[in-house]
This record gives structure tokens, C-alpha cells and sequence, in this order.
């Protein structure tokens, strides 16, 4: 497959190998989860992943300082227990990879100041990763790993891209979400309904009870491979307000599981739909679906059921691998070491960072 027009492309690194390495710690701290893995080759010794989604909870959100001290409270002991369940001492690590973007700022400054350290300590290279790739290799963690070129979709609460996976480091963004991410989506949506925080996980557990016929929310289709799910967010709560507060509370009594159903199932078919056009213009043979919602049972099963349909492979992570984890940045991390990557002393965080090198 070639690239689209008006697609950006991210450059061909050089190719230096590390015959050595063997052992490889990973770490993960780009928003609210404090994470750090060992991976021995291909294969991942341990994975640890500590949530503050209960500490954010009484927010609706993600409380950024909060977040920041949390990681310096947690990043040691999360180290620990991944060497420990890994059976492995620092000496024995090969390399450290550590997320430097995008993400929360405060947040990112944790991991990647242990991560320079540590490494620094150890005198092993230190391997900067993109988030964003983290997600796009996750599912080289587990076999059957898709062979290049595929298509990948990531879904998470901070990102809705559609990218074609040419060789390692070699991306092509088709598209991307021009408001909210699905995974705001889902959690702004909740919140509209009453549901507690993240809200991705309880909307699809409601959905399965549901009836996703119930209310017609609009499907939003740009022009290309863009997403935007701000206009289904906007009709949520222009519909909810029709109601007097007794009316929407007896609605809520009376058809809450139906009302996930009915919007989770306009996120999937706009997502999905997106996803056979381009595995059909571009003929991928092989497509992705990562990040945090590529853990919703509807993607998942719609995803599978359009592959057997049109002819596409389709390739999920474990559910474990899906949500922000740090084997997933161990693993993109060992690919850049592959490639020929390591990171200066002057690295710095870019929560804006992009897969082509934009923001």
C-alpha cells in the first residue's frame, strides 16, 4: 500500500542492531497509571500497573497535579514489583524505555526523571518511546504479531487515530479525531448518565443488557478518515435536557442499559466504518485495534465480524494490554533499540509529541 495524499509520513530510522540485549525494563507514566514491565526478549517477564482511577473518581477526571504526585509516591515500589515478579535484580536489565510523550506534563517528568536515572545508574541506554507507538506495538506482545504493512486503529481516552504501519517507525497517519477522543466520548457520556468515572468499562458492561435501537444518536462521517465525537456528545445532553429532572431520572430507572447501548453503538459503527473504508482503499490485509476502548466487547466483535467479512486479519491485544501499560512501551522500546535508537541525557518529555513528529 502507498501513501495517501495529504497523509504525513514519519522518516526511516537508520538500522543499528543490539544483539545483546536480553533484558529490558519499561516504563509507563504518560497520564494517571503508574506502570513498569520486564520484557527478556520477546517475552514479558512481568507487568505491573498501578490505577489512580479511584483517587480521580470523585473529579469526573484525571486531576493532572494529583497524578504527578502520585507517580513520585508510586514509581518506586511499582519498579520493585516488576523486577521482583520478574525474578530479575537491576543489574541484570539490558537497557530502560520510558515514555517522553504526549501526555501530562507533571506526570511524564516522573517517569522519564526515574527512567534517566536509573538507567544512568546501571550504565545502560535509555530508550525514549512515543506513547502512541507503545499502542501501536502492543500487539507485537503477545503472537500472532501482524506482519508490516498493517492497519491500526487506536482508541484510547486521549486519542482516535487511524494509522497505516508500513515497516517499524514508518507511519502513516490516515486520520484522527478533529474534537473528543472515543474514549472521552464514552467518558463525558457517562457522566451524562449518571456513571461513575472512568466511564468506558460501566457503559459497555450496561450495553451488553441493552437495546441499541432504543434512541437514533447521529453518526458523525468526515470527509477521509477524520473522526469527530463532539456533535454525538452535544445530541447526549441536548437529549437528556428535553426531560424535567423527575422524567429523566425515571428514564434513567427505566432504560439506562438501553441508552449505553444506543451511544456505544454509534461510536462502534462510526469507528468500524472507518476502518473498512481504509482497509479497502489502501488493501491492508492486517488490522489493529488498540488503546484503552480496543478493550470494548462491541469494537472487538464488530471489528472481527467486518474482518471475516471483508478479508482483513484482525489483531487485538489481551485486554490487559489494551489500557496504558508499561509492556507495551518495553516492547516499542525494544524495536527502537533494533532500529538503532537511544536517547541523550538531554532527553526531554513533549506532551504534545505526534507519531509523524508534529505538535
Amino acid at each position: 500500500p502507498t501513501a495517501l495524499p495529504g497523509t504525513q509520513q514519519s522518516p526511516i530510522p537508520p538500522i543499528i542492531h543490539f544483539p545483546n540485549l536480553l533484558m529490558l525494563l519499561g516504563i509507563e507514566s504518560s497520564c494517571d497509571d503508574t506502570a513498569a514491565a520486564v520484557l527478556e526478549g520477546e517475552t514479558v517477564r512481568s507487568s505491573v500497573v498501578s490505577s489512580q482511577a479511584d483517587l480521580h473518581e470523585a473529579y469526573g477526571g484525571v486531576v493532572p497535579e494529583l497524578a504527578s504526585r502520585n507517580h513520585q509516591r508510586l514509581i518506586v515500589p511499582v519498579v520493585q514489583k516488576a523486577l521482583s515478579e520478574a525474578g530479575a535484580e537491576p543489574d541484570d536489565l539490558d537497557a530502560v524505555a520510558v515514555t517522553v510523550g504526549p501526555g501530562l506534563p507533571g506526570s511524564l517528568l516522573v517517569g522519564l526523571s526515574f527512567g534517566k536515572a536509573f538507567a544512568r545508574s546501571l550504565d545502560v541506554p535509555l530508550v525514549g518511546v512515543n506513547h502512541l507507538e507503545g499502542h501501536l506495538y502492543s500487539v507485537d506482545i503477545e503472537a500472532p504479531r501482524p506482519p508490516r504493512p498493517y492497519l491500526c486503529l487506536i482508541v484510547s481516552g486521549g486519542h482516535t487515530e487511524l494509522v497505516l504501519v508500513e515497516e517499524d517507525f514508518q507511519h502513516t497517519v490516515l486520520g484522527r479525531t478533529r474534537d473528543d477522543a472515543a474514549g472521552e466520548a464514552f467518558d463525558k457520556v457517562a457522566q451524562l448518565f449518571g456513571l461513575g468515572y472512568p466511564g468506558g468499562p460501566e457503559i459497555d458492561e450496561r450495553a451488553q443488557r441493552g437495546d441499541p435501537s432504543f434512541h437514533d444518536f447521529p453518526r458523525s462521517r468526515l470527509d477521509g478518515f477524520d473522526f469527530s465525537f463532539s456533535g454525538l456528545k452535544t445530541s447526549v445532553l441536548y437529549h437528556l435536557r428535553d426531560f424535567s429532572d423527575a422524567e429523566r431520572e425515571q428514564l434513567f430507572a427505566d432504560h439506562r442499559d438501553d441508552l449505553c447501548a444506543s451511544f456505544q453503538a454509534a461510536v462502534v459503527d462510526v469507528l468500524v466504518d472507518a476502518v473498512r473504508r481504509a482497509a479497502d482503499e489502501t488493501g491492508a490485509a492486517h488490522v489493529a485495534v488498540v488503546g484503552g476502548v480496543a478493550a470494548n466487547r462491541e469494537l472487538r466483535t464488530r471489528v472481527e465480524t467486518a474482518g471475516s467479512e471483508d478479508g482483513f486479519a484482525v489483531h487485538v491485544p489481551d485486554f490487559r494490554y489494551c489500557m496504558d501499560n508499561a509492556a507495551m512501551i518495553a516492547t516499542a522500546g525494544r524495536l527502537r533499540l533494533d532500529a538503532g535508537f537511544t536517547a541523550p541525557p538531554t532527553v526531554d518529555i513533549d506532551s504534545g509529541l505526534g507519531l509523524s513528529g508534529e505538535g
